[in-house]
């Protein structure tokens, strides 16, 4: 998809944003600042999945994460209630910071508004692009982050959250998830995920 100059100063934006962050990941013997890469997977994967994603589909996708380490969920109770409030407040936070980006580039306020409510990802199920956004965070999740769960967590824990994934995507989201590239490992949980 053809990106805009503005797109790509705001994705300049974000990206400067996120290479704050003290956490690392390696990538192919590359290291990068954590929540950066997660951004350049999102639009790698929004790319690959939705081509024809609007200007404000794209942007969400470059900063679901941004500066996500600044609200650690330490900060939090360690239990269900401490995690859901720990990602709503998540949600507003980034909806903020990409709201002072996104101004300072020049975006019209109708973007910016569309950006915020994609973050807080309202009406999922009925919003065709917070839809497509979950599928493409869902399908980054598959392909890059469940490996690295499968040795921390319990069987039965794992499948659990394979079929709330699996539960929160579009038929299309679940079609793109099979044909993913995953180790034999994440495939066969996801296997066992589904036919219970």
């Amino acid at each position: 998809m053809d990106k805009s100059e503005k797109l790509l100063r705001a994705f300049r934006d974000f990206d400067a944003a996120n290479e704050q962050d003290p956490n690392t990941e390696d990538d192919q013997g590359t290291v990068y600042p954590k929540e950066l890469l997660y951004a350049m997977r999102m639009t790698e994967m929004l790319d690959e999945f939705a081509p024809d994603a609007s200007e404000a589909l794209q942007l969400t996708a470059r900063c679901q994460h941004i500066c996500r380490w600044e609200i650690s969920r330490e900060s939090y109770d360690m239990d269900r209630v401490g995690y859901l409030k720990w990602r709503q407040d998540l949600k507003k936070f980034h909806a903020e910071k990409a709201s002072e980006i996104l101004e300072k580039v020049g975006y019209p306020q109708e973007v910016i508004d569309r950006v915020a409510f994609l973050l807080l990802k309202k009406k999922l199920k009925r919003d065709p692009e917070t839809q497509t956004l979950e599928d493409v965070i869902c399908l980054v999740f598959l392909q890059y982050y469940l490996e690295p769960f499968l040795a921390k967590h319990p069987e039965e824990k794992l499948i659990e959250i394979l079929q709330k994934t699996w539960h929160k995507m579009s038929e299309k989201g679940r079609e793109a998830a099979l044909r993913l590239p995953l180790p034999d490992g994440s495939r066969a949980l996801i296997g066992k995920a589904l036919n219970r």
